[in-house]
């Protein structure tokens, strides 16, 4: 359950994280409202999986789980652009991500 947790909280934070540059610098009211909001609730997450998971190993898992999202919502819903080898740097990213949780003790 405690990694269940965890990635719940990591895809929190690609909320928040994709939110960010549609805050306008926190002029934007709604979307500031989904910010702070997201941003508790994957905090809390964080907070409840790492009670269990080393906070190491689960913040390792919380930031990747966020980076890699947040890479795609952009690629996917904000036309960035990309190439091949950011591609495969991300998609090393994954593979680093698998071997922390594979790899963790418990």
């Amino acid at each position: 359950m405690p990694w269940f947790v965890l990635v719940v909280a990591g895809l929190f934070e690609v909320v928040w994280a994709s939110l960010l540059e549609e805050t306008k610098g926190f002029t934007r009211v709604v979307p500031t409202v989904g910010f702070v909001l997201s941003l508790a609730i994957s905090m809390y997450l964080l907070s409840v999986a790492t009670r269990t998971i080393p906070v190491g190993t689960g913040y390792a898992v919380w930031v990747g789980i966020g980076a890699v999202g947040a890479f795609v919502v952009g690629v996917v819903f904000r036309d960035q652009a990309t190439n091949g080898p950011q591609v495969a740097a991300v998609l090393a990213l994954v593979a680093s991500i698998i071997a922390v949780k594979l790899t963790a003790a418990g």
